[in-house]
């Protein structure tokens, strides 16, 4: 099969040229391909080609290699995938519902990086000896990641995670059992109060799906601003600027970072900041903002809701020698209202595990925080505790105790 996809590849692809035809051109693909197919089939009868065992199945391969992303196209065509990664030609992995299998799959290097290639061509970036790392988005929102040797010892190294429209508000959260109602009630106040939340969690925990989530309860007059180092939210907000980070040109000029966007979306007038992810320095001009008043999210790395507080407090120290921790533990403890924990178990299910509220308060460097929410066995239930600063909740109209009590609103 292999062979007689290549054959018919390199045939389509002679008479395109020679033609001048443009493939993009919705059913001219499909068109070239079958005639191809055809051919090749009536060839195969007379004993110079291989037999096609299946015709439906090449036609589709030489279509995926020609218009899409070839032998992986059937994963990214396939819902039920979520992460596919190469570690070498014969070690291509796939995730479905945050378990990993190994597939049979095998590509050559040449294969791999043509793939690549092909991914890179939408965004105008680039990877090579001199800009060996990539993070790149894909047409369809999904986000790729590549490193090259020798930064890696011998393959190319390609992680991609895709895009799903599946989880668009807290509601569906709750029907997957990520979370309880009562605590999506909580979250969807907290939204609505403009409280500050911050997200925690390990890689491929959720964080993003439930910033997305979120963000969904947010009233339809806001202006939403996003940061993101590529592009990994998707908002059905109806007034929302999207901005990602840019690398630098090959003469090393021309790089935009999250420290700067930060800095142009307090200049679009925005009712709500977000930051896909604090790593570095960008956590100070994020505190910074938040620290005026303006609502905001984002999501961190963290083991757990106070580790994650905890963090929050040290990277800010990156921006320069004259930050300290007296300036930014109080700033952290003052911005962040809500902390909500995410957890990817062994099984593949994602869910919050943790919910705590920062008093405001600190003790020395650590900051006081009441848990609103935690796990109790398998079940995540109120803890019995009450956020400290309720001002934003009393402005807005809301009471957390018509939720935390059980009363429905």
């Amino acid at each position: 099969m292999s062979q007689a996809v290549a054959i018919i590849t390199d045939r389509v692809r002679e008479r395109v040229r020679r033609e001048g035809v443009d493939l993009s051109v919705v059913g001219v693909a499909e068109r070239y391909v079958r005639d191809e197919v055809r051919r090749y089939s009536e060839r195969a009868l007379g004993g110079s080609v291989p037999l096609l065992v299946d015709e439906g199945q090449a036609t589709s391969l030489v279509i995926a290699t020609l218009t899409g992303y070839g032998p992986l196209q059937r994963y990214f065509d396939d819902p039920g995938v979520e992460e596919i990664w190469i570690n070498a030609p014969d070690k291509i992995f796939i995730a479905r519902d945050g378990v990993p299998e190994l597939t049979d799959l095998e590509l050559s290097d040449g294969e791999i990086r043509d793939l690549v290639e092909r991914m890179l061509q939408s965004s105008g970036r680039r990877v090579d000896l001199s800009s060996p790392f990539v993070d790149s988005s894909l047409p369809d929102g999904s986000r790729l990641h590549v490193v090259i040797p020798d930064i890696t010892a011998r393959h190319w190294s390609v992680n991609i995670r895709k895009f799903a429209k599946r989880i668009r508000s807290l509601q569906q959260l709750v029907e997957l059992e990520s979370l309880p109602h009562q605590a999506a009630e909580f979250l969807r106040m907290c939204v609505l109060s403009g409280q500050n939340i911050l997200v925690s969690g390990a890689t491929q925990s959720g964080k993003t799906t439930l910033l997305n989530a979120l963000l969904s309860s947010a009233r339809v007059s806001e202006r939403i601003v996003t940061v993101e180092e590529t592009f990994e939210l998707d908002l059905s907000a109806r007034d929302t600027v999207s901005m990602q980070c840019r690398q630098p040109s090959l003469e090393g000029t021309g790089e935009v970072g999250l420290r700067r966007l930060i800095k142009e979306a307090l200049r679009m007038r925005p009712d709500r900041l977000v930051v896909g992810e604090v790593r570095e320095a960008e956590s100070l001009d994020l505190l910074i903002a938040l620290n005026s008043g303006l609502p905001g999210m984002c999501s961190i790395h963290a083991n757990s809701a106070r580790d994650a507080l905890a963090k929050l407090c040290t990277l800010p120290l990156l921006a320069g020698r004259n930050i300290d921790s007296d300036f930014v533990v109080p700033t952290v403890a003052s911005c962040i209202d809500i902390v909500v924990h995410c957890e990817l178990a062994r099984s593949g299910k994602r869910r919050v595990t943790e919910i705590i509220a920062p008093s405001g308060q600190t003790a020395g460097s650590t900051i006081e925080a009441s848990g609103i929410f935690a796990l109790r066995g398998n079940l995540l239930e109120p803890t019995g505790g009450y956020p400290s600063k309720t001002s934003k909740f009393r402005a807005s109209g809301f009471d957390p105790a018509a939720v935390l009590s059980g009363v429905r609103l």
